[in-house]
């Protein structure tokens, strides 16, 4: 067991300052039988710490009805084991590309807009859920021998909204449910953001891909005190339908990851290691001058360019984040080396598609009751996700 708390300039383990050097793996975009190689390639990459989100709508589909919603548990026990902190983020929104940023959308379809607000009846059912979902969360704190370290509240809300009471209700019953160790709230490092998505007494922290000097400034309007902490280090990216790959240049990366040690910070780095998105749970994206404001949907791949690719594999930019992170180990100790690749890893294997399910086999396996309407009815109100 151990303490692991917020201090006035750093993370504090029992008193000591330690830096977080955490990557992002998300349990459910990779096969469980797969986890341990995974986090220990970002054992070996130099990181102490792993990050997940939790998709609500993956582990309840129907409202009651829930599906391995102990996975969670067994993904901080496989942390655990590799010897990795976890920082867990919960929700109930969770973006991450996933589809309806993880809401279920049964509750999205009938509450529309009052979803991520202080709704009485969205809030019911998050507090539902969460009640569920964090018993393995709390169990699991660092102060209970476990690996988690933090949880996050809520999910960039300074880029969708400004409703405080709501985050203040949401930070109110993480603690209630018995989480203790710190909280946190991430946002793009914009002084609209930080002031929509902050809470009063969370410790706030930042995403971005470069400008790390000029981030942290912001923050610091902010937070005059605390540890710094680039929450989502943005290493690559995600692709769209139709689009080419995205990548993003080896040096350029590590060098931005440079940056952010360089200035004292922790880091959590956006995508470690991706993933893929399986059966139709990638998302869409329509905003701003990024995406031309049109819908465009994402990949089956979650790769993201990401230090240890899509098939586990390390790549360039592994080795040169590796380089980095090893100047900037809490106990100076060498990094482990590379864990034996498993039987069959290999790379992308290209299938042929033959041939094709008519409209009436489609329905069949799907099941459900037929209906008809006077008007094309919405997905939520069929009851598919």
């Amino acid at each position: 067991m151990a303490d692991f708390t917020v201090g006035e300039s750093d993370f504090e383990l029992d008193g000591r300052p330690v830096r977080l050097l955490s990557g992002a793996m998300h349990y459910f975009r990779v096969h469980e039988g797969q986890w341990g190689h995974r986090l220990a390639m970002l054992r070996a990459m130099g990181l102490n710490c792993v990050e997940t989100y939790v998709p609500w709508n993956l582990h309840e589909p129907e409202p009651g009805r829930l599906r391995d919603a102990g996975a969670l548990g067994r993904f901080l026990d496989a942390a655990r084991e590799a010897g990795l902190w976890a920082i867990v983020r919960p929700g109930p929104y969770i973006c991450a590309e996933w589809e309806n940023g993880g809401l279920p959308h049964w509750l999205t379809g009938a509450l529309g807009t009052r979803v991520r607000t202080r709704d009485a009846a969205y809030l019911g059912q998050v507090e539902r859920w969460f009640g569920q979902l964090l018993p393995q969360v709390v169990a699991r704190q660092i102060d209970r021998g476990g690996p988690v370290v933090m949880v996050q509240v809520e999910n960039e809300y300074g880029s969708y909204g400004s409703d405080q009471v709501y985050l203040r209700h949401l930070a109110e019953f993480l603690r209630a449910c018995g989480v203790t160790v710190p909280l946190f709230t991430s946002d793009g490092p914009e002084d609209h953001m930080l002031t929509g998505g902050s809470v009063p007494g969370v410790l706030a922290t930042a995403n971005f891909g470069s400008g790390a000097r000029e981030g942290f400034e912001v923050l610091r309007r902010h937070q005059p005190s605390g540890p710094l902490m680039c929450m989502e280090f943005w290493c690559g990216w995600f692709g769209h339908w139709g689009a080419g790959p995205v990548v993003r240049d080896p040096a350029d990366a590590a060098a931005a990851l440079g940056e952010i040690l360089g200035s004292g910070a922790s880091v959590n780095i956006y995508m470690a290691h991706g993933g893929t998105n399986f059966a139709g749970w990638s998302g869409a994206n329509r905003s701003g001058p990024l995406h031309d404001g049109e819908l465009q949907p994402t990949v089956t791949s979650y790769d993201y360019d990401a230090p240890v690719d899509e098939y586990g594999r390390p790549t360039e930019k592994f080795w040169l984040f590796r380089d980095v992170l090893a100047q900037h180990q809490n106990d100076g100790a060498p990094l482990p080396d590379l864990p034996a690749a498993p039987a069959g890893l290999g790379g992308p294997v290209r299938a042929e598609l033959t041939g094709w399910a008519p409209l009436g086999n489609v329905l069949e396996v799907l099941g459900g009751p037929e209906s008809e309407a006077a008007t094309p009815p919405t997905f939520e109100e069929l009851g598919v996700d």
